[in-house]
């Protein structure tokens, strides 16, 4: 067999057993020391109710844009869907606590109906991209920064195809698509007129499946005394394709605002601000990527930056279900889901009280 077919033989494999692998539903018990006897009917009972969260829009069906509403009944599933297993973005992010509009867990709770289980969700990327920086060099007047860039799952590295930007004070670049076979070196160059601290994002798609797509970024410190964690000075919350950036701060001054995706970006503009926030429309690209936001400004004389994610993932909300005593039939359940045509990993616990 020439080369060329065993390569292509063994890429194809690898995306069949990276996608399959997402998209069964498996059960597993989470405490081996269990009875292996457990009672089936729970078992499935558990699972009709995870595939019921996600299948169902909920009531009212459009409750994940009402910002200032919780829903009388639960379901992740998007209006009008063509596929099953495709979610609101909206509902999707008011599950992340770092949303000004986020559920509870007891509004989830009670929107089930279901009040003799209890439930874990987990929403994030299929695979994971991760950045470091391991060198920096300086130049006349310029510095260059070093960054590793990994796309993994699982510790096995995925080929990727990756976009990236930068972004920094009155400074905005984007970088040619880097095809990456799951470990890549890329170099930053800024000058030394730009004034950070700066911040790195990088949106990956894999090179099998453009819909599997992930994302991370990396604030550092470029002509700075040190970059903030995030959330520091806004918190993010976007809603029905508006943006709210609510100050942590009563001196902020917001400057730049930008959406960003693998294959588009675009300028944020305000549409309405008071001395405690400010709102922005959000662009509907014909993308199957996630929304990176990206907001800066002065906290005083200090510049900052801060980023969120539409939809608001990765993200887990429910219970806690690793030291609990009374709930020992506990079992989770993998779907792959698509929210705007990107596709993402869901996890779901389901446990309920000893029979």
């Amino acid at each position: 067999m020439p080369a060329i077919s065993i390569d292509t033989f063994f890429a194809c494999s690898l995306m069949v057993i990276l996608v399959v692998s997402a998209m069964a539903s498996t059960s597993k018990l989470l405490y081996p020391y269990l009875n292996n006897g457990l009672d089936e009917n729970i078992r499935e009972r558990y699972r009709e109710i995870s595939k019921y969260m996600l299948l169902n829009v909920g009531e009212p069906e459009n409750w994940g844009q009402n910002s200032q509403g919780t829903p009388e009944t639960f379901g992740l599933a998007k209006a009008g869907a063509f596929n099953a297993y495709e979610l609101d973005v909206d509902k999707v992010s008011r599950l992340n606590s770092e949303n000004l509009y986020a559920l509870s867990y007891a509004d989830i709770f009670l929107a089930l109906k279901m009040s003799d289980v209890s439930f874990r969700i987990e929403i994030k990327p299929i695979f994971e991209v991760s950045i470091n920086l391991t060198a920096s060099f300086n130049e006349t007047d310029s510095k260059i920064y070093q960054f590793e860039i990994l796309t993994e799952k699982h510790g096995s590295r995925v080929q990727a195809n990756l976009k990236c930007y930068v972004i920094a004070e009155n400074y905005f670049n984007t970088t040619d698509t880097v095809q990456s076979s799951g470990r890549t070196s890329l170099n930053i160059t800024l000058s030394n007129n730009v004034n950070g601290p700066a911040l790195l994002i990088v949106l990956a798609k894999s090179i099998y499946e453009q819909g599997i797509t992930s994302f991370n970024a990396y604030a550092f410190a470029h002509n700075s005394a040190e970059s903030h964690p995030k959330g520091t000075f806004l918190k993010l919350s976007p809603v029905n394709y508006n943006l709210t950036a609510s100050f942590q701060y009563s001196e902020i001054v917001l400057q730049d605002a930008y959406a960003l995706t693998f294959n588009y970006n675009s300028s944020l503009t305000q549409t309405g601000n008071n001395n405690q926030s400010a709102t922005y429309n959000i662009p509907r690209f014909l993308d199957s990527s996630p929304i990176i936001i990206v907001v800066t400004g002065q906290n005083s004389t200090d510049f900052f930056i801060e980023w969120t994610a539409y939809p608001q993932i990765p993200f887990r909300i429910g219970a806690d279900f690793s030291n609990s005593q009374t709930l020992s039939n506990v079992f989770s359940y993998t779907y792959t889901v698509s929210i705007d045509s990107a596709l993402y990993q869901c996890n779901i616990w389901l446990g309920g009280p000893n029979q």
